[in-house]
């Protein structure tokens, strides 16, 4: 064949195999996306359609398996049935402001988990601190504990909560534990950690593994991000803290001095039922085995009466549900808002909603603060949350940033002076849609008052970040910061 007919015919079958490309991600790349991640995933296509489609056929997903779905749906219709038939001490809803009733209804609406009264709940703040306690829970137990974590590592921080749960196994209790395929299969000495699990014998499964050979697939970056220790239904503990040490041990971490700082909360009363709820959940779609034995009903969980009790209401996430429940959650509670909201991420990527939310929160007069790291940990995640803070220190947000070397990693926030939320979920793109979380729903005086002095311990170490100092940012950082935002959308 001619060389000159040869390479025509090469460009045209080219431009033609490219707009059928560009033709078929019109067509249904816009369809149930939001508007920006469509057009984020329209202009990578568009601009490198070869490298643009491939990268949507391996992350373009932002659902688990049917199959998956169809099982968290099943599980949701149990969930119903036992709350339904136990007679779970509702919250006493006539005390609360309508619209925060709507709020507890649309949670218990998504996911079939209902507030409840009667829970005591206390912070920590201290890293080791939280394992100790864990692992002092654990000694107690008689029965059973449940154990998930986003990351488990084995190491000088965490030796004491596995020497914890092998003493017992030794006194007959079972222990469960659930980690993250991918998350906990790339940390340090990740074979040694689970060598030591099945050497004291806890019985283990990954949570979303990705292995496409085992017929075990979906998104690699769809994952489990939820954090949380029950010990015999009877004590729960939630928050943001991974069960490793708190450089993560990474030498990237350990050179730059990085530590993370976590809040944990533990909780007793009725709400350990559903913190409960969730991992057998969990168990049950990772292994098949429905754990009926280690379920306990919230009505059999005594109620704490003291006057520092509140009402609790776990709020799980992820993209086994068909919405966003913590994006959800969030926003109803800022538009709820009357006098502040307090907002607390490490990785604050907020889609358009929570933008307006936030901002429109200063508009209608609220006092609103943000706390986030001074540094970041994550490039591209740290470059796009810096591209919204000039729209939120015009608009009127406090923004504080905590010092290095710590890696503020704590995720919470409280709505005026009684209602905080405190869990998993960070407030950015990854945690609404690709990451399965949870979040606990707090009302109650008492609790507000202690996340308000950690708050201002924020404050004390911190300093504020002002508009006029924004300002004086270089252009080039700023660059960064806007092409990172961009990429954030990619989901």
């Amino acid at each position: 064949m001619d060389p000159l007919l040869s390479s025509n015919l090469t460009w045209v079958l080219t431009a033609l195999v490219v707009l059928a490309i560009n033709i078929t991600a019109l067509i249904l790349i816009p369809r149930d996306r939001k508007p920006t991640a469509a057009m984020a995933w329209l202009l990578l296509i568009f601009a490198l359609p070869f490298i643009g489609i491939l990268f949507y056929l391996l992350i373009g997903s932002v659902r688990l398996p049917k199959k998956r779905r169809d099982e968290q749906a099943r599980i949701d219709a149990i969930i119903h049935e036992r709350t339904a038939a136990a007679g779970i001490p509702q919250a006493d809803a006539a005390a609360w402001p309508r619209w925060f009733e709507r709020v507890v209804e649309q949670n218990t609406t998504l996911t079939r988990l209902p507030a409840a009264d009667g829970n005591a709940v206390a912070l920590i703040d201290g890293y080791e601190a939280s394992i100790d306690a864990m692992a002092e829970a654990m000694a107690t137990a008689t029965g059973y504990v449940h154990v998930e974590f986003y990351i488990v590592s084995w190491d000088d921080t965490t030796r004491g909560f596995f020497a914890a749960m092998e003493a017992a196994v030794k006194r007959g209790v079972t222990v469960r534990l659930l980690a993250d395929h991918v998350a906990s299969r790339r940390v340090a000495n990740a074979d040694e950690t689970f060598a030591e699990l099945d050497r004291i014998g806890v019985k283990w499964a990954w949570m979303l593994p990705v292995m496409p050979f085992k017929g075990k697939y979906q998104r690699p970056d769809l994952r489990n991000h939820r954090k949380l220790v029950v010990v015999d239904g009877a004590i729960a503990f939630v928050g943001s803290q991974n069960l490793i040490d708190r450089t993560y041990n990474a030498p990237k971490n350990i050179k730059r001095g990085l530590k993370w700082q976590e809040l944990v909360a533990t909780v007793t009363g009725p709400a350990v039922a559903q913190v409960n709820t969730v991992f057998l959940s969990d168990w049950l779609i990772e292994t098949g085995e429905q754990l009926d034995a280690e379920h306990v009903a919230a009505s059999a969980i005594p109620v704490v009466s003291s006057s520092d009790a509140v009402t609790c209401q776990i709020v799980p996430s992820g993209p086994g549900y068909a919405t966003e429940n913590n994006l959800r959650l969030f926003l109803s509670l800022i538009h709820g808002a009357t006098e502040r909201v307090i907002l607390t991420s490490p990785y604050f990527v907020p889609d358009e909603a929570m933008v307006y939310a936030i901002t429109t929160a200063c508009q209608r007069g609220l006092e609103v603060q943000l706390f986030v790291s001074e540094i970041g940990d994550q490039g591209l995640v740290y470059h796009a949350q810096r591209s919204y803070y000039q729209a939120l220190l015009e608009a009127g947000v406090r923004i504080f940033l905590y010092p290095a070397p710590f890696i503020l990693h704590a995720k919470h926030f409280s709505i005026d002076d009684d209602i905080a939320v405190i869990g998993s979920s960070n407030m950015d793109i990854r945690s609404f849609t690709l990451n399965m979380e949870l979040s606990m729903l707090v009302r109650g005086e008492s609790f507000v008052r202690d996340m308000r002095a950690v708050e201002q311990d924020y404050r004390d170490k911190g300093r504020e970040l002002t508009l006029e100092e924004w300002k004086r940012e270089p252009a080039k950082a700023t660059f960064l910061d806007g092409v990172a935002r961009l990429t954030s959308a990619l989901n």
